[in-house]
């Protein structure tokens, strides 16, 4: 095969996989991949929307016959995974975390028609700028908020060298970056989030509270352990160009023998309903086999987002079938999830009864390898949160939980 022949060939497979339709897993909301794990909240789909083989071939490879004459990769991609998301100029956009070979992680957009499958990364990745602040080594997890202010802010994680410990080649510390822009290409990266101690999953509010820009944080003591830290935090800041913690609170506490008894983070901003804010977050559990984290939900009220409403027991979310699998096992994560507009639902309206039937596309990784994404609806999460009941955080409570439903069955019969 010729030189030329090979790069068609290779270009062809690769529009293939680029344009392969994708599949719902689910009849009438049941997954196939495990009916023990059937919620009629979501459907998952077959394929991932993004790895790392959907990633450009021109980031990959030299097409130069001269300078690569046995069309090798000389730019490995090893894993897409966690991704802020967000509707653009009517597509449906990430902004993933790209993962070189070499572990370092990037930024790159790439958008879709329907949110589920066709997804093309644009041509080059995001440049972002250290700004005034000491170079990162490593950035990642942007979480994006389309802020009242408008702009449209990413904050993700940066990650540096310890250098209290310089001989620990491992040891590395956390802080909150923020930066934020008009058309996704060109970022104004403001000062990292300035903090008493580490900040991980950090994520802005959008709407100003008290006229001032509202943070969800996440305290921990290390660069893994949360310490005495942890939790969901809630901060005011009056600059979000000199963003700075301040009487910060925590708005939804880890708790001993639940999904998030290790540590917990908000996912992406939340979603404005007539009843409350939707929240995604992340719990993580110790296990036999190492951490779990799986994705869970709580609402606050509308007037005060500080106020949890609705804490529905366990998981929401979690790896199923070759999820499980990858370069982190037993992983589900997200920063990111996209409400379909509708110009005739009106958010601040004051019936609550009717059903909010706009869809809810919740963008996931799995094993930090790769992207899914799973879609409901507004109301289905609505109804998931104010009707599942609470962990009463001992055996005998979820025991009584279950008869109760029991009782209740029966006597529908």
């Amino acid at each position: 095969m010729s030189y030329k022949d090979k790069i068609q060939t290779l270009r062809a497979a690769h529009e293939a996989l680029l344009t392969r339709p994708n599949e719902p897993m689910a009849e009438n909301g049941l997954s196939t991949f495990d009916f023990r794990l059937a919620t009629g909240i979501y459907t998952k789909y077959k394929y991932p929307i993004l790895t790392a083989e959907h990633t450009p071939l021109e980031w990959r490879y030299d097409f130069n016959e001269k300078d690569n004459p046995y069309l090798m990769q000389r730019i490995m991609m090893n894993a897409v995974l966690n991704a802020g998301a967000i509707l653009f100029k009517g597509k449906y956009t990430v902004v993933a975390r790209v993962e070189g070979a070499d572990r370092k992680s990037f930024f790159a957009v790439a958008q879709s028609p329907n949110g589920i499958d066709n997804w093309r990364f644009w041509p080059e990745p995001v440049t972002m700028s250290d700004g005034n602040n000491a170079p990162a080594t490593n950035v990642y997890d942007m979480r994006l908020t389309r802020h009242e202010d408008g702009w449209i802010y990413g904050i993700f994680c940066v990650e540096r060298h310890d250098e209290t410990k310089p001989f620990d080649t491992s040891a590395a510390t956390a802080a909150a970056g923020i930066a934020r822009t008009k058309d996704l290409i060109h970022w104004e990266r403001l000062d990292d989030l300035k903090s008493l101690c580490q900040q991980r999953n950090v994520v802005l509010h959008p709407e100003f509270v008290d006229g001032q820009y509202a943070l969800y944080t996440r305290p921990q003591d290390g660069f893994i352990e949360t310490g005495k830290g942890g939790g969901i935090g809630w901060t005011l800041t009056p600059d979000i160009t000199h963003a700075e913690v301040r009487n910060e609170r925590i708005i939804f506490s880890r708790a001993y023998h639940t999904v998030y008894e290790v540590k917990n983070g908000e996912g992406p901003a939340p979603i404005k309903t007539p009843k409350g804010w939707l929240h995604l977050a992340h719990g993580v559990r110790a296990t036999a086999s190492g951490l779990r984290y799986v994705l869970y939900m709580y609402m606050t009220a509308l007037d005060d987002p500080t106020r949890v409403i609705a804490r529905p027991s366990g998981w929401l979310l979690v790896p199923e079938g070759y999820e499980y699998i990858g370069d982190v096992m037993n992983v589900a994560f997200s920063n990111g999830w996209i409400v379909e507009e509708n110009k005739s639902y009106i958010v601040n309206r004051s019936i609550v009864n009717d059903k909010d039937t706009r869809r809810v596309f919740i963008y996931y990784a799995s094993a930090d390898t790769r992207l899914h994404v799973a879609t409901t609806t507004v109301d289905q999460l609505l109804d998931y949160c104010l009707n599942t009941p609470e962990d009463g955080l001992t055996t005998s409570a979820s025991v009584e939980k279950i008869k109760a439903l029991v009782h209740k069955n029966q006597m529908s019969k």
